[in-house]
């Protein structure tokens, strides 16, 4: 929790609170800064399946420490560019290989090694954390940015980093339980397995039996119809967090409120994230994300038509409650449907195909932006590819275990 509280509130939500104010004092477009996170996204997936390779061979521990080294050069790398190459070398590069290597893909396979009968809530409280770190640094990063400079605001966030990630992750992270002596919480053994699956028990929420292969898994439509649904969030998602405080702030609003507006986004993004984490106990994922899906696509359409401060805040809690759900729920199915021996392979092996399709998102918006001056033609984009998303998250059944040959 704490590795992700850091990663995601000195990187995933850093970059769009530094965009308005280093464009005006460089000189540089939108379009030339926003592809920078573009190209970011686009090294974190590239290098998923490696990172899945050396999660499952090394274990998650090394492969956080390791990762989020690499991130707080690039965050010290950050304070010293004045080019443009600058920002995708240290950025792009450095910080997207580090994402790869050292947040999303070891933090959840650490929750889905530990935890079965209750992985969705532990999901939960992981990416909950994620939701602390963005509401609490895009307010603290503009209180740095106009006190301190936007250089020096990049150095405090690289050693916040090592304390947070490098050190604590360091100290307290243990990959596997199977590594203490111990096993997963919920670990059942096959004959009482067998037991239940024969029994009248009540349903409960879907867990494969079986730990899938990777190849076996991406021959399944769920897998696919999850990562539709997950490629149209993040699209969303990423389109949001690097240009809402612009958009916000050509509206007339100041870098504060607009910065503080992020930051709610993300705040409540913490509800949908621990409410899905408890409902995911009980009812199926799929249902959980349609029903998210809708919420932020309503949240969009709100932020599209608001031009007060009350309306502004009902889009952020809207889209980021409904954004914290489906955070949860994506990394929570891959786990259900398809177990834990391979779940850092797959997830590394899919992450790629996501993040091609929803790391245009910030880039086409920014495009759209300098093109037309008005960012309102992207986020109808992004309310289309939810509705695609939507279908996609009800098709999601759970797939048939594969056949295995004795």
């Amino acid at each position: 929790m704490l590795v992700y509280f850091g990663t995601c509130g000195d990187i995933v939500y850093s970059f769009g609170v530094f965009l308005p104010t280093m464009c005006e004092r460089l000189d540089w477009s939108r379009t030339t800064l926003s592809g920078a996170f573009t190209a970011w996204l686009i090294v974190t997936g590239l290098f998923g399946p490696l990172a899945g390779i050396t999660v499952s061979k090394f274990g998650a521990r090394k492969n956080i420490i390791i990762g989020n080294l690499v991130a707080a050069l690039g965050l010290l790398g950050m304070s010293i560019i004045n080019e443009v190459w600058h920002v995708y070398l240290f950025f792009s590069v450095l910080l997207g290989i580090s994402i790869a290597f050292g947040e999303f893909i070891p933090t959840t396979t650490v929750v889905n090694d530990w935890f079965i009968k209750r992985r969705t809530l532990a999901m939960s409280l992981l990416v909950a954390a994620g939701g602390v770190g963005g509401f609490a640094f895009p307010p603290l990063i503009s209180w740095l940015i106009s006190s301190l400079g936007w250089r020096l605001g990049w150095v405090y966030l690289a050693g916040t980093h090592i304390v947070l990630a490098v050190v604590m992750g360091g100290i307290l992270i243990r990959s596997r339980p199977e590594d203490m002596g111990q096993v997963p919480d919920g670990a059942v053994s096959e004959a009482t397995q067998e037991a239940n699956e024969n029994s009248p028990a009540p349903k409960q929420v879907y867990q494969t039996a079986v730990d899938w292969k990777v190849w076996d898994a991406l021959r399944t439509r769920a897998l696919w119809m999850v990562l539709i649904f997950s490629a149209a969030t993040l699209f969303t998602a990423t389109l949001l967090m690097i240009h809402q405080v612009a958009y916000l702030q050509d509206l007339g609003f100041s870098h504060m409120q607009a910065s503080t507006t992020l930051g709610f986004f993300v705040g409540t993004s913490i509800i949908g994230r621990l409410a899905c984490g408890v409902l995911g106990t009980r009812f199926e994922g799929r249902y959980l994300a349609a029903a998210c899906l809708v919420g932020l696509a309503a949240g969009i359409i709100v932020l599209i038509n608001a031009r007060t401060l009350p309306f502004i805040y009902l889009y952020a809690t809207l889209s980021g409650i409904s954004y914290g759900g489906l955070i949860v729920l994506m990394p929570t199915m891959f786990g259900a449907y398809f177990g834990r021996a391979d779940y850092a392979r797959i997830m590394g092996w899919t992450l790629p195909i996501v993040t091609l399709i929803f790391a245009a998102g910030p880039i086409l918006a920014g495009y759209i932006y300098d093109t037309t001056g008005s960012y309102i033609p992207g986020f109808w984009g992004a309310v289309a590819f939810l509705g695609v998303g939507l279908v996609c998250a009800l098709l999601a059944r759970p797939p048939k275990p594969p056949i295995t040959v004795p």
